[in-house]
């Protein structure tokens, strides 16, 4: 057993630590009269993300670590999370399920500074540093320095350029009251969660961490009125982007993009649950059920979204003859690793369903897997089935609360395809064997 590599212990954290600028002091004495922390109130940090620097808001609540919340602030978005202490004046802000931390050190002027890390075991790549000061609640600009705004954004935008993407166009909804900038970018795969930022002049600037990766897109309104941008998300990941203001531009249907392949109706895979367990569709427990298998992962903030929505949805449902599996794939192909993240988003979010571990979190290979799907595009993928075990819908992406109109929709058909389901009648257990004795 391995699985105790993946929890987080004060000594891995301390290794951590000193692998990088930040120091962590030992001590023998009482640590908690040893022990610093940040001031209550609203703070201001700062990524170095590439060339850019992409600004963020958090809340810090309560006097010490046991009790305090950590919340990041975007627009009206709210995402909380623990401390723990590393030392005397050092802090580990785990990222929830995102396996990802803010690692930070407290400096004599009571300012932070410290890395956004990735903690996958194994996982090679840059950490995000970052400082933040308490006290400062605005984003990109301080108060009294606002720059008239040379346009008012709001209104419904599509996005061309991104070629490194599949599906290159992407649909902005904005929102501007004065300087102030607020909205979300959707694409098929799903959505960029509320951004928070500013018009000054002919410049705008849109910023997000919520947990994941940060993320910024700072462009120009043209003279005609285009937008040109670039957006920079993670390390090293910069597009260009122009944008056209559209109030019928629209994405492609999510209900259309993926389907089971020509001549198939049923979908049909084995994976093994978090005991190791191997499960499949035709298990007893889904004969004769509705079933919602979800395609996910941890690492994958519009799949913490979807499941934010399925779980609560399936605890008031799961006595009507429905069924849901999640199938998780992660950052490391290791099935004690899924254990620990998958474990993680269970908890936090009271799923109550089966959750699956299904490898590696490559597109390629979550096709090999399931190679009924015509294709695989995104995470999450929504696949409902029948009482008969066959596919009736799929869903590309998601869409969250933070789309308005959008979410409301996807909500809307998914109870009315679920209750049109469950409605159905159950086929008789004869039915069933004479399934299996054709396989």
């Amino acid at each position: 057993m391995k699985s105790h590599v993946y929890k987080i212990q004060v000594l891995a954290l301390a290794t951590l630590i000193s692998s990088s600028s930040l120091a962590l002091t030992k001590t023998t004495e009482d640590p908690k009269a040893a022990r610093k922390f940040i001031k209550e109130g609203i703070w201001r940090g700062v990524f170095k993300v590439s060339e850019s620097e992409v600004p963020f808001n958090f809340e810090l609540k309560g006097k010490d670590a046991e009790t305090a919340t950590f919340t990041l602030l975007n627009g009206s978005r709210r995402d909380d999370f623990h401390i723990q202490y590393l030392g005397k004046d050092s802090l580990f802000i785990k990222m929830n399920t995102y396996d990802a931390a803010l690692v930070a050190k407290i400096e004599s002027d009571g300012k932070i500074s410290g890395e956004y890390r990735s903690l996958v075991p194994g996982l090679r790549g840059n950490a995000l540093p970052f400082t933040a000061e308490q006290g400062k609640d605005y984003r990109f600009v301080e108060p009294g320095k606002d720059v008239a705004p040379a346009a008012d954004l709001t209104g419904k935008w599509e996005f061309k350029g991104f070629s490194k993407e599949a599906v290159p166009n992407k649909v902005a909804i904005l929102k501007q009251v004065g300087n102030k900038l607020t909205g979300v970018v959707m694409q098929v795969t799903g959505d960029s969660r509320e951004l928070e930022g500013t018009v000054q002049g002919n410049q705008f600037v849109l910023s997000g961490f919520s947990g994941p990766s940060p993320r910024i897109y700072r462009g120009t309104i043209n003279e005609d009125g285009t937008l040109s941008g670039e957006i920079s998300q993670g390390i090293y990941d910069n597009l260009k982007f122009t944008g056209v203001k559209d109030s019928k531009v629209e994405l492609p249907d999510p209900y259309t993009l993926t389907s089971l392949k020509p001549g198939l109706k049923k979908l049909a895979f084995t994976f093994p649950d978090l005991n190791g367990k191997p499960v499949s569709l035709t298990d007893d427990k889904y004969q004769g059920k509705v079933v919602i298998v979800e395609l996910v992962g941890t690492w994958c903030p519009n799949c913490t979204d979807q499941t934010v929505f399925l779980s609560p949805w399936f605890n008031k449902n799961k006595d009507r003859g429905v069924e849901a599996i999640a199938i998780g794939f992660e950052q490391k192909d290791d099935l004690e690793y899924g254990k620990y993240t998958l474990g993680k988003l269970r908890d936090k979010y009271d799923i109550k369903y089966d959750i699956l571990f299904g490898g590696l979190a490559d597109k390629r290979l979550v096709a090999d897997k399931l190679p009924a799907l015509n294709k695989f595009i995104a995470y999450p993928t929504t696949i409902i089935i029948d009482r008969k075990g066959e596919v009736r819908e799929i869903y590309t992406g998601y869409t969250g609360t933070v789309t308005g109109q959008y979410y409301s929709e996807y909500e809307k058909k998914f109870n009315k395809v679920l209750d049109e389901l469950l409605a159905e009648p159950v086929p008789p257990a004869t039915y069933f064997a004479t399934q299996t004795a054709s396989r």
